[in-house]
């Protein structure tokens, strides 16, 4: 198995117009410049700089309560925004004194279109793209990372000066300007500075607002703060030197931010955002290469402080004591004669009214797989609301030969984006796989899921540490919300599922890597339904089943015979899902299809030891052994016992019995090597094997 790291990508797709600027820049590198001595300073290319003194300044925010302009934001249709009142962002804190040791200029506006096309003219391709960033003037959006400091080194070799990104505290320190309130303004923002205040969904067609939605970016045109800088709240994002990471509570002098991570810090907020996340304290980041219409960058003039990074802090539970020998009984399970069934586990432990980055309310959308040492380890999106900026994903973990799951940690955050889907996959021993475990996650631009990239990363010792996530699908657009659904056909290929529209229907697309991982395409049809639960048959086809666009009222079936490139639909014998809830489908090891499903819109029937037919409601799993053309073995998954109080999805009651299972979740598959199938739904743990399945469930409840 190759692992792609982020600095070897860097290398291999350096552009060849970044070579150009070198050497073009070469020459006038030689003769080296002249540090500005002045209050401000216009370089050659037409940025005007201002000089930032030294000083000390309490970074970050604490307990305090907000104005109502701030805890009264709306998103569509009137629903309340999530804003953590008088707490501030949970990674907003300790707040925490730093020294600016030293002055350093910082560019006024930020850098606009015709000043980084001096640098690379081919950028001006990508002006209006979304319909974002036309004019010379506006801030220029559509760079990462790289570009933005590749952008920094042109122009230190052009004037032999020593351009740069702004560190996290240094851009704090100067969008203060000596002040303590929220903004630099007080605390509250005039109206002269939102554009587009909102969750926004532009340019879903259906569910954003369309070209109203689309704002000019001319930098500048807002009053600036005392020190002479303009757009430090709005406009644009701006990337920042420093990896991501928890504040220390201790004082600190030109702090460089932790010494690795896996986002960089995005500072200032934007467009198409409430004014809550514009605060001077707000931290926002994302993926090195992550590019949008929401993300621009200022420059910095100053040597970068030699300051020793963090360290990166504590691993997180779930990354911590783990075995890594595989243990030598992992593949002997119960008693494959014998039905063997557990459950439901609760896997959700978050204490009650944590309040991030883990939240107790709303819990959804799992995702499991067994590690190579036979741990499980599962996770999940955490959130108040699922179109909010405060959402990440937890992780918990069953350690090989335990009964009880860990409390819960955090596994993924993209700062103050939406996570909104994920999937775990794991490859196994082999040739190929080298028991590599996949995490496939989908980036917002900003809150909702209407426009999002994937990123993609591994790990080989068992979830311990993984490689830098690297955007695999890097446009923001629609067809790429993950789901779980991954495998690798009996040809190699690698199948990623992911929804084609983020709405209730519109089905789901395919994404096809043939080069283990490094490359992907869309296969280019649409399965029909959302979340849909995907497996190739034996004789190469491949069968799904998904959530929406129903046919004669029953879950839609698609079958394709070229890799999902057309797909023929029909109706299922399954009754269709809804809000809530997601099926799954696998390919046993043993060979029979299994599909795990709900019967909420309407019963099933199943047929018991007597031989006699009776209705069951809730979670059902059904086989068949012919490729999806006859199911003849259903049960409903639960203890057969006579009824019990469980909770399901976001702590919620329900009763499970012989005759009803649970009502609602986002489910999750795995085989272990020990033949045990497992499920998690939203909220819930069960395990069970093939004969179980295969066993006609009792005549009356179990223990009467």
């Amino acid at each position: 198995m190759c692992h792609y790291q982020e600095d070897e990508m860097v290398m291999s797709n350096m552009s060849r117009r970044f070579a150009i600027a070198f050497v073009m820049s070469l020459a006038a590198s030689l003769s080296g410049g002249e540090m500005p001595v002045g209050k401000e300073f216009t370089n050659s290319i037409g940025m005007k700089f201002v000089r930032i003194k030294g000083g000390t300044f309490e970074m970050g925010s604490g307990e305090r309560a907000l104005p109502k302009e701030l805890t009264d934001a709306k998103e569509r249709g009137g629903k309340k925004v999530y804003i953590p009142n008088e707490s501030g962002d949970y990674d907003e804190g300790p707040v925490h004194k730093v020294r600016i040791s030293k002055a350093f200029y910082m560019g006024a506006c930020e850098v606009t279109n015709r000043q980084y096309e001096q640098f690379d003219r081919l950028h001006e391709n990508l002006r209006g793209k979304v319909g974002f960033s036309i004019d010379s003037d506006e801030a220029v959006v559509f760079v990462d990372w790289y570009e933005s400091k590749a952008f920094c080194e042109w122009l230190s070799k052009k004037e032999g000066l020593p351009y740069r990104l702004p560190t996290e505290a240094e851009w704090e320190y100067a969008c203060r300007a000596g002040t303590e309130t929220l903004f630099h303004t007080g605390d509250t923002l005039p109206e002269v500075y939102l554009k587009n205040p909102s969750n926004s969904w532009y340019p879903d067609p259906d569910w954003g607002r369309g070209r109203e939605e689309v704002v000019p970016l001319h930098v500048g045109k807002t009053p600036a703060n005392r020190w002479g800088l303009y757009d430090m709240h709005g406009n644009v994002e701006e990337w920042c030197e420093d990896w991501y990471g928890p504040y220390e509570g201790t004082a600190q002098s030109d702090p460089v931010g932790r010494v690795d991570g896996d986002f960089k810090v995005t500072r200032g907020g934007s467009h198409a955002t409430f004014a809550y996340y514009l605060r001077s304290a707000n931290r926002m980041g994302t993926v090195p290469r992550d590019k949008s219409w929401l993300i621009g960058f200022r420059v910095v003039l100053g040597e970068i402080p030699e300051t020793t990074p963090l360290p990166m802090p504590e691993p997180e539970l779930y990354r911590r004591d783990v075995r890594q020998e595989v243990p030598p009984d992992i593949a002997k399970g119960p008693d494959p004669s014998k039905p063997y069934f557990r459950g439901p586990i609760n896997y959700v432990k978050i204490f009650e009214g944590s309040k991030g980055p883990l939240f107790s309310e709303h819990n959804h959308c799992s995702a499991v797989v067994e590690c190579p040492n036979g741990d499980l380890l599962a996770t999940w999106f955490t959130t108040q609301t699922e179109s909010g900026r405060e959402m990440a994903l937890a992780a918990s973990r069953l350690p090989y030969g335990q009964s009880e799951w860990q409390a819960a940690s955090l596994f993924w955050d993209t700062p103050d984006r939406d996570d909104p889907a994920q999937a775990l996959w794991s490859d196994g021993p082999g040739p190929r796989g080298e028991n590599t475990i996949y995490h496939f996650a989908s980036i917002s631009v900003a809150a909702t899921w209407g426009s999002l990239a994937v990123a993609m990363r591994t790990s080989n010792d068992n979830g311990v540490t993984w490689t830098k996530a690297r955007m695999i699908l890097p446009e923001h657009r629609r067809r790429h919300q993950v789901i779980e659904s991954v495998f690798r056909t009996t040809a190699g290929d690698i199948v990623l599922a992911c929804d084609a529209k983020p709405s209730g229907d519109g089905g789901t697309a395919l994404h096809i890597s043939r080069d283990n991982g490094l490359t992907w395409a869309d296969a280019g049809g649409t399965i029909a339904g959302i979340h849909a639960g995907v497996a190739q048959l034996d004789n190469g086809r491949l069968i799904a089943f998904g959530r929406g666009d129903e046919i004669l009222d029953k879950m839609p079936k698609s079958v394709s015979s070229d890799m999902g490139r057309n797909w023929d639909y029909s109706a299922s014998i399954f009754p269709g899902i809804g809000g809530g809830q997601r099926l799954v489908l696998l390919k046993l090891e043993e060979g029979p299809l299994l599909l795990v499903s709900l019967a909420t819109k309407e019963v099933v029937k199943v047929t018991d030891a007597s031989g006699n037919k009776r209705e069951v409601k809730g979670l059902f799993a059904a086989l068949s052994y012919d490729g999806g053309e006859s199911w003849p073995k259903v049960r409903l998954v639960s203890d057969d016992g006579p009824g019990r109080k469980v909770k399901t999805t976001n702590g919620k009651e329900f009763t499970l019995s012989w005759e009803n299972g649970e009502p609602k979740g986002y489910y999750s598959i795995c085989q272990g090597r020990n033949g045990l199938v497992h499920i998690t739904s939203s909220w819930n743990h069960y395990s069970f094997n093939l004969k179980w399945l295969e066993t006609a469930p009792p005549s009356k409840p179990i223990g009467e």
